[in-house]
């Protein structure tokens, strides 16, 4: 499909890194340059205000049935730091891309503006086609969740979010759900170890503990097993003062079906059994959970026949990343992920995508919404 090439370097120099919650500028200069691109290519858009500054762009293409096809990519993207390569260049060799956001998720972004301009720009298409470039999936996904409560249309089907799965149809992810683990020891001098109880010596058990003991969930026949694991230690607060606090930070990866809380309950009561009096666990501090629509889903059997009509892996693959789907599955939409690129790109030092894929995916997403795939 042409013009991808422009389109995505023009994406990818708009810096859209998300501020996570601290000063930035955030996503709203690419918000403004999708609207303005649909725009020119006779699709209308909108930019609609999530938070200060930080704005979801949403765009229509109308269709015979008023029920719609809703596509989302997300705005931000991880930060440039480290990068190996220029990261808004857009600078292209042997036909690849190279930029921050090229990979996750530009590159599905612009394949799907790609495909709301041909669907624009020809007879009408069996259903309605709704495009967001939604904010904030790197941090909190609240860009999908106010895009949620303010859908432009009365009935949205089904959903194709864009992320990099290599043209593969995505119907499962992981969820998450992190909190950190405190031991609680009482503090002394460094020179009466006996006199103290180390809470760093506390923390000890409680790794080798998790280290021990995978959680008790049947595998996955796509995602394989839930997971557990520590990612960041804290303890002591002087060189010769036995530690009386110690905390970890844990990173539980869900599988469809396992509710997040009630994950963190159950973790809560097994650490709590294995050092009475001692540990505690704050409430978690990131909740998110996972996908698993069905692959009968009409959206999912839909993606699959266009895929297999161009000659492409038709089969359906559970992703290790979790994505904006989940949410909107949540919402009572079914949801599939696909988009052009490998996740082995995505947030890497030299980021990038094959143009061609890019083309290919916009293909592929114009072939689902003129044979019919409304939900």
């Amino acid at each position: 499909m042409s013009g991808s090439e422009a389109l995505l370097r023009e994406l990818v120099r708009v810096p859209s890194v998300n501020p996570r919650d601290r000063s930035g500028a955030g996503e709203a200069a690419l918000a403004i340059a999708v609207r303005d691109w649909l725009a020119g290519h006779g699709v209308a858009a909108s930019i609609r205000e999530v938070l200060p500054g930080r704005p979801n762009v949403v765009a229509v293409v109308p269709g015979r049935d008023p029920r719609a096809l809703l596509l989302v990519s997300h705005l931000d993207t991880v930060e440039v730091e480290g990068m190996t390569v220029d990261p808004y260049a857009g600078e292209v060799r042997d036909g690849r891309m190279y930029g921050r956001g090229a990979c996750d998720a530009k590159g599905s972004l612009a394949a799907f503006m790609l495909a709301a301009a041909e669907l624009a720009g020809g007879p009408e298409p069996p259903c309605t086609v709704v495009l967001a470039g939604v904010i904030d999936e790197e941090h909190r996904y609240r860009g999908v969740l106010g895009l949620l409560e303010d859908l432009p249309v009365p009935e949205v089907a089904a959903a194709v979010v864009g992320e990099p799965t290599g043209l593969a149809a995505g119907i499962a992810h992981k969820g998450v759900v992190r909190y950190t683990v405190r031991t609680l020891g009482e503090a002394g001098h460094a020179s009466r170890p006996d006199d103290a109880v180390n809470a760093v010596t506390l923390m000890i058990r409680v790794l080798a503990h998790l280290d021990a003991t995978a959680p008790g969930v049947p595998r996955h026949p796509l995602l394989g097993q839930a997971t557990r694991c520590v990612t960041r230690i804290r303890g002591g607060t002087g060189p010769n003062i036995v530690p009386g606090r110690c905390e970890i930070d844990v990173d539980r990866r869900t599988l469809p079906g396992e509710d997040p809380l009630e994950v963190w309950e159950h973790d809560r009561e097994e650490l709590t059994r294995l050092l009475p009096g001692r540990i505690e666990l704050d409430p978690p501090f990131t909740v998110d959970h996972a996908l698993g629509t069905p692959a009968d889903s009409p959206v999912v059997t839909g993606l699959c026949r266009v895929l297999a009509a161009r000659g492409l892996d038709a089969s359906v693959h559970g992703m290790p990343f979790c994505t904006d789907a989940s949410k909107i599955a949540r919402a009572g939409i079914p949801a599939v992920v696909f988009g052009p690129g490998s996740i082995l790109d995505a947030h890497s030092v030299d980021e990038s995508i094959a143009l061609a894929d890019v083309r290919l995916a916009a293909g592929l997403v114009v072939d689902l919404v003129r044979a019919g795939t409304c939900g």
